[in-house]
């Protein structure tokens, strides 16, 4: 009777090795894993909104509310200039890039410690569930800017005239560069909350300050040109005010400092995914 001889374990074991570099980033592995973006995708979704009674409309709800508690308390109580722009579309132009950065700074910011548990059971490249969570919330920025684009139109059937310019071909540059300076920020986030845990209670303060000095609540006009300098540094700034500026005809920006801004996004998504995947190798230790 014939015997076949045993298979030896390096026939059939694959070694997981981590990357020791800094940035040694599994691109091509990531994108063999592309469709299990979709599945945490469709995990988020189910698990936020499966029983709740407006589902996904709450992507809408929410700015809309926030727009019109930002009209009332900075319009008409505080007296805040908008550039001439009707107060609604200036206030939710500025909440919709603003709201897409911050959840996807709040969703990434607590990439090892909500996923724990997943990333002790099976292994996929952990950077996975940042870039989810960052289409995962594009998927709300577009249900945004349909109903501005709705606004937009109210607006001008009633006789506000808003000045839309072919500037707007902007538009993709700056989701994508608010796109990048949130993966990187949150993603730099992530790594440090690993061993400075205190840093996940700060990072929701933090935000809540940035808003305010984001021009999200006032035009970049309406600051003294001597103090301008501090403000530019700003990464978001001449994101918001170049929609503004390319939507609604007001903003005060110039081509290099959306240039500046570009270059700051792209810094910190390149030094955020370096740490991101320096600290991976070892979170499951530290979770």
């Amino acid at each position: 009777m014939a015997t076949a001889n045993p298979t030896t374990n390096a026939e059939y074991t694959t070694v997981i090795t981590p990357h020791r570099g800094w940035f040694q980033i599994p691109w091509r592995e990531i994108w063999q894993y592309r469709e299990l973006v979709w599945v945490l995708i469709h995990r988020d979704y189910v698990a936020t909104y499966k029983q709740t009674i407006f589902g996904i409309a709450w992507h809408i709800v929410q700015p809309i509310v926030q727009t019109i508690v930002f009209v009332v308390i900075f319009t008409y109580v505080a007296k805040v200039p908008t550039d001439g722009i009707p107060p609604f579309l200036f206030y939710f132009s500025g909440l919709m890039f603003w709201r897409y950065f911050q959840d996807c700074v709040t969703r990434t910011s607590n990439t090892f410690t909500s996923n724990g548990a997943l990333f002790n059971k099976v292994y996929f490249p952990r950077l996975i569930v940042p870039i989810s969570q960052m289409f995962s919330n594009l998927f709300g920025f577009g249900l945004n800017l349909i109903f501005f684009i709705v606004a937009y139109l109210i607006y001008e059937f009633q006789g506000t005239h808003v000045a839309l310019s072919w500037k707007i071909i902007v538009l993709p540059l700056l989701i994508f560069q608010t796109a990048a300076l949130s993966l990187g920020l949150g993603c730099l986030i992530s790594a440090l909350t690993i061993r400075w845990r205190d840093l996940a209670m700060v990072t929701p303060l933090l935000l809540q300050l940035w808003m305010y000095a984001s021009c999200v609540v006032f035009p970049f006009s309406a600051i003294p040109e001597d103090k301008r300098w501090m403000f530019i540094w700003n990464p978001l700034i001449p994101i918001i005010e170049g929609f503004r500026f390319a939507a609604l005809g007001r903003g005060t920006v110039e081509v290099w400092q959306i240039l500046l801004g570009a270059v700051a996004s792209v810094v910190v998504l390149v030094v955020g995914l370096a740490v991101f995947h320096r600290v991976e190798k070892d979170c499951l230790d530290s979770v």
